[in-house]
């Protein structure tokens, strides 16, 4: 990787307000399909990861909405933002009163995007670079899961993760807008709003994105 993380996203984003949540700011891009390509030069992969990092999706304007209407649900708590990307989430929770956030990603463009946005709107996020599903979840207080359901991998192992913390009495909230591998059938429906993603990836320019909560251990459908 020839440049910093933090230089590369910098030099391939514009600091601007999150739409439908103009009070938070994040560096953001304007076409995925140039920042993907950069990312490809820059790490000398061609099949480096998508830089979901450069973008607002549904499911994390979802959590953020639903944080901005409920803020007890994150106030005094301590909050970990898994796949964070961004770190639009645990941006949010702090927002919303929080009193400690971690955003997790294996991307290390979002380790970097993740702290760049976190100071840029004056909160404090820790950014976590490692694959947290491998591990016991963290002792927290709530876990916030956006978008993690574009990929039957991902969705297979974040799941389990998730019923582990709910276990533990850690509280789970889901943001997802009903993309193929959502487990609707382990899922609460608790919000839905009418969300503007920041990326042409999404099939529509306008969605409706949802956050859930898990069901209780052993509770019927």
């Amino acid at each position: 990787m020839a440049a910093s993380p933090r230089a590369f996203v910098l030099r391939h984003t514009h600091f601007r307000p999150v739409p439908g949540l103009e009070e938070v700011r994040l560096h953001l891009a304007d076409e995925v399909l140039p920042l993907m390509h950069a990312v490809q030069i820059e790490t000398d992969d061609p099949d480096a990861a998508l830089p979901y990092w450069a973008f607002a999706w549904a499911g994390g304007l979802a959590i953020g909405r639903y944080l901005r209407e409920h803020p007890e649900a994150a106030a005094g708590r301590r909050v970990f933002d898994v796949a964070s990307g961004s770190g639009l989430c645990a941006i949010a929770s702090m927002r919303a009163g929080a009193a400690e956030a971690t955003g997790a990603d294996i991307d290390a463009f979002a380790a970097a995007a993740i702290e760049l946005n976190a100071r840029a709107n004056g909160r404090r996020v820790t950014a976590v670079r490692r694959d947290v599903l491998d591990e016991e979840p963290p002792d927290v207080d709530i876990i916030l899961a956006g978008d993690c359901w574009y990929e039957a991998r991902l969705a297979r192992r974040v799941l389990p993760w998730l019923h582990r913390a709910r276990d533990r009495g850690i509280d789970v909230l889901v943001g997802d807008p009903g993309r193929r591998y959502l487990p609707t059938e382990e899922l609460v429906e608790l919000a839905s709003y009418d969300v503007r993603t920041t990326t042409e990836l999404e099939d529509l320019e306008r969605k409706q994105g949802r956050v859930y909560a898990l069901r209780p251990a052993g509770e019927n459908t």
